[in-house]
């Protein structure tokens, strides 16, 4: 075998995430695509309050369909992927999910960006006996199908051990947060975090000194921004999606309030790097864009050509961060399962993904948990010198970067 082969067959084995075993078992580079296409279908919010990091989902199965197809495509079969924007609706998403397999009678399906859209399209996967992969569906225990899998490492007890990593890390302080602050959207995912985070802050012995919600959606901050200057909190816990965040710094901007430590579950996290308000902002990661992350092969290569195709699509962040990494993740799993079960079979696919770990940018997964979720494999980042650095644990930190506080 010569060395090109030699080197694009060790690529193969870094992206597909298989057992070596039975990516061993055959030679899928050999393989031109032949045939009709293989088709997958999935939604994201291209457009709505979700867009904003949607559109690097987009981005990131762009990336990797077109690498897929440069390696042979999934077994013998050049892929094409078909996207529908939802609006950030999930009743749109279950309706375009609906479509996706009675009109367009796609072979596989990916999930969509969200919690509540994942839901939507995890009723149809299911009434259809379809496999559904997935990147950042937040509540766990409400994955009842069996042939769901997840990319988003939060492990089946999120808002009680995500929670902790926070609180954890806290303790760490030269000067440790005594009180808190929790104010969070009704987004489901997120609310149901918020109050799980809510319930550990006094377990650890947090003084509570305000707790509010706001209705998905909103764009009014500043009653809630004067409520948490009022409330004056040690520590800030923002419950937001997407741009919610920014907009509740700016809101606290404009009356001379910034919180010591603000900590965010999922915000936009370009525009939450690209933001002056942003500094120091916590939040959870699966990856970032730095050692021991980069470390591996296949996530470096990701990284470079991420950042280049980013900078040429105009995202206001180039880096790969956790959003982008748990994109790539559930692209690796599909690409595991099909050729792990060397069948397009959903059945069959399930069936193989459950029995065997996947490697994945992120690390090994496996899929053998309550609601077919592993390990807990969060971390906490903060923003420092403009870009998101893991601060917690100590050993997945960016190289001298610790907690920061105001």
């Amino acid at each position: 075998m010569s060395t090109s082969v030699n080197i694009r067959r060790r690529r193969l084995l870094s992206a597909t995430g298989a057992a070596a075993g039975a990516l061993l078992a055959g030679p899928v580079l050999a393989q031109v695509p032949a045939g009709a296409p293989l088709r997958i279908g999935s939604t994201l919010a291209l457009t709505g309050p979700l867009s904003a990091t949607a559109l690097t989902h987009k981005l990131v199965g762009e990336i990797y369909v077109e690498q897929l197809n440069q390696r042979g495509g999934l077994l013998g079969r050049r892929v094409e992927w078909i996207v529908k924007d939802d609006q950030s609706k999930p009743e749109l998403a279950r309706t375009l999910y609906e479509q996706l397999v009675t009109s367009d009678k796609v072979d596989l399906l990916m999930g969509p960006y969200a919690t509540g859209a994942i839901l939507s399209a995890m009723g149809v996967a299911q009434r259809y006996n379809k496999v559904l992969v997935h990147h950042t569906f937040g509540i766990p225990s409400l994955a009842k199908y069996d042939m769901q899998f997840p990319a988003w490492s939060l492990g089946p007890d999120p808002q009680n051990t995500v929670s902790n990593s926070l609180f954890d890390l806290m303790a760490t302080a030269k000067r440790p947060p005594k009180t808190i602050a929790i104010v969070t959207s009704k987004f489901p995912s997120i609310h149901f975090m918020s109050l799980g985070g809510r319930e550990v802050a006094k377990k650890r012995g947090y003084k509570e000194v305000l707790f509010l919600e706001w209705d998905f959606g909103n764009r009014d901050f500043g009653p809630i921004a004067a409520q948490v200057k009022d409330a004056n909190p040690d520590l800030l816990w923002i419950g937001d999606i997407g741009l919610e965040g920014n907009m509740l710094l700016e809101a606290m901007k404009k009356i001379d309030y910034v919180p010591p430590l603000h900590f965010h579950l999922y915000p936009a996290p370009g525009p939450m790097t690209k933001s002056p308000e942003g500094t120091n902002a916590l939040a959870v990661t699966i990856f970032e864009e730095h050692p021991p992350f980069t470390n591996q092969g296949i996530a470096a290569e990701f990284v470079k050509v991420f950042n280049e195709r980013a900078a040429v699509a105009g995202l206001p962040d180039t880096h790969v961060e956790v959003q982008a990494a748990a994109s790539y993740s559930a692209w690796q799993i599909l690409e595991a399962g099909v050729r792990g079960a060397n069948s397009f079979d959903d059945r069959k696919i399930a069936d193989y993904l459950r029995k065997n770990r996947v490697d994945t940018i992120q690390g090994r997964l496996r899929f053998d948990g309550p609601g077919n979720y592993g390990d807990d494999l969060m971390k906490i980042k903060q923003v420092q010198g403009g870009a998101w650095k893991v601060i917690w644990p100590e050993s997945f930190a960016a190289p001298g970067a610790r907690l920061q506080v105001r």
